[in-house]
């Protein structure tokens, strides 16, 4: 087999688990697909050439960020098996609605090589496309339709059975108390080159619990939540445009509805890339912030409270906060969490996102009151 700039690393024993897996065909080629930070993803087709090939997808877990790898596909089978189920009843293609778990040979969801790494296989969804920034509004409105959807259909799965994969992933209080660590210890010498963006963390630290204090109150409910709406965990139909599958299970956790859209819109309505530079072109697109709220509430089909609907605004506002806060932690702890392509790639990160936090507090009234009330 084909292996392309593959066994490299870590990923030494790739034909080893590939062998683990139960495909239909001969594996015939295996690369690395995709552009995800944290696991590294590879295709892999079986048949030879000219013939209907089989495509799945391979990925090496990454247990330094996911430190219980068996909570986290507990939590993935559990979670699809019950999609496929409510899939199915409502007359759709589990196949291509939600993703589907390849087994292996011991007829387990994932495999662990002779290393100790931690493998999982899915069916690859042919014709489909996931995209890394909104291209045409359409597209982002069938985003918060899935994302929507997805929270609909999974509004009666019991929560307390999921594995918190990542404690405390959208625990802001407890986000903003790793930061404080982070600029007190200072390990990289970094902190006086970013005095500016860390005045601007701590000048809102009345605002780090306002959705999270809701939540242990129980005014707001806890949901299963993808903890991860980045428009590039949509796919996209190639023939219909229309959503088609929510992707990257890994951060599925009992949290927010609040918080999912407001990552979403964190993404999806920045009128700037994530690390852009010139922080003249970071904005908040209404229109565009307008357009997923629409789509995430028909995708819903009213399945959200009144106090959930209130909140979502701060969910955006706060989800932007937090992940130019971790961007910022991770900067000053030495860049081990996100990975970077360029020096002070996450700094460029926490400005862009504590830029936009900045225009969604002058768009504020905007906000509240003409999308989401």
């Amino acid at each position: 087999m084909d292996y392309q700039t593959v066994a490299q690393g870590a990923c030494e024993k790739i034909e080893e688990a590939v062998s683990r897996f139960l495909v239909n065909g001969e594996p015939q080629e295996c690369r690395r697909y995709g552009n995800g930070h944290i696991n590294d993803t590879f295709l892999l087709c079986t048949g030879e050439a000219g013939e209907e090939r089989g495509r799945y997808i391979l990925q090496r877990m990454n247990t330094d960020v996911f430190k219980d790898p068996k909570g986290l596909m507990g939590n993935v089978s559990g979670v699809t098996k019950y999609l496929r189920e409510q899939i199915i009843k409502s007359g759709g293609n589990p196949d291509r609605e939600t993703l589907t778990l390849v087994k292996t040979e011991d007829g387990l969801d994932y495999y662990v090589d002779s290393i100790g790494s931690w493998w999982r296989m899915y069916l690859f969804i042919a014709d489909a496309t996931g995209y890394d920034a909104v291209e045409r509004e359409e597209d982002f409105y069938q985003s918060a339709k899935a994302f929507g959807h997805f929270q609909r259909l999974l509004d009666q799965y019991p929560v307390e059975k999921l594995t918190e994969t990542i404690p405390d992933f959208h625990n802001t209080p407890k986000r903003f108390e790793a930061f404080v660590r982070a600029v007190r210890e200072d390990a990289m010498g970094r902190a006086d080159k970013v005095r500016a963006e860390i005045a601007f963390v701590m000048d809102r630290e009345k605002d780090m619990a306002v959705v999270t204090d809701k939540l242990k109150r129980g005014e707001i409910p806890c949901r299963v939540t993808h903890n991860d709406t980045k428009l590039n965990n949509i796919l996209l139909d190639d023939r219909t445009k229309e959503a088609l599958c929510v992707i990257d299970l890994d951060t599925i956790m009992p949290g927010t509805a609040v918080f999912d859209f407001g990552d979403s819109i964190r993404f999806g309505a920045n009128t700037a890339a994530e690390d852009e530079t010139d922080l003249s072109k970071v904005s908040l697109s209404l229109s565009l912030y307008e357009t997923y709220t629409r789509g995430f509430l028909a995708g819903c089909g009213g399945s959200l409270t009144a106090a959930e609907l209130e909140m979502l605004p701060w969910g955006a506002r706060l989800m932007t906060l937090e992940c130019g806060m971790r961007f910022l932690t991770d900067y000053l702890e030495g860049d081990h969490y996100f990975r970077i392509h360029r020096p002070d790639h996450n700094l460029d990160r926490a400005r862009t996102q504590l830029a936009l936090v900045e225009d969604m507090e002058r768009k504020w009234e905007e906000m509240k009151v003409k999308y989401c009330l």
